[in-house]
């Protein structure tokens, strides 16, 4: 099936903190940096533009944070960015859910996050997976890691 341009991507906005993200992502999750924009890559704008709210020229400490970049984790596009640098990235009212094949991947997954993380509902069986479990990374965004539960007894 070819993926569609039309499909709905998560954008997450590390604030300042994407080339860490990157990493521990890409350590964790054996996620694939697909491509990466700084903000130094940008043109400027034309002399005629309006400055859009919260935006201004790029700063030397903006220059080489991420501005956009595109990343594949177990076939699902992310969208990542260190968007304004504010230095208080949120990720509130979502979670990315992370079905992984069999319980040692799941549990191995469910480790590799909770690294500097806070657990949120430790690994266990539950009635829906054979294995589940909610951890927020140490960025703050929130993982819900399952395996599925085996088929019944026919």
């Amino acid at each position: 099936m070819q993926p569609s341009s039309q499909a709905i991507k998560p954008y997450l906005f590390f604030d300042g903190r994407c080339d860490e993200a990157l990493e521990f992502y890409t350590r964790a999750l054996a996620a694939k940096v697909e491509q990466v924009f700084r903000f130094k890559d940008a043109p400027p704008p034309p002399p005629d533009a309006q400055p859009q709210e919260g935006c201004g020229p790029v700063t030397p400490e903006m220059a080489e944070k991420v501005m956009h970049a595109c990343v594949t984790i177990r076939g699902t596009t992310l969208f990542v960015s260190d968007g304004m640098c504010q230095g208080n990235a949120e990720f509130k009212g979502v979670s990315l859910a992370l079905e992984m094949p069999t319980d040692a991947e799941a549990e191995k997954t469910f480790a590799a996050l909770s690294e500097g993380g806070q657990v949120q509902m430790p690994m266990g069986p539950a009635f829906f997976a054979s294995r589940f479990g909610m951890v927020a990374d140490r960025f703050g965004v929130s993982w819900m890691v399952t395996s599925p539960a085996p088929a019944p007894a026919a």
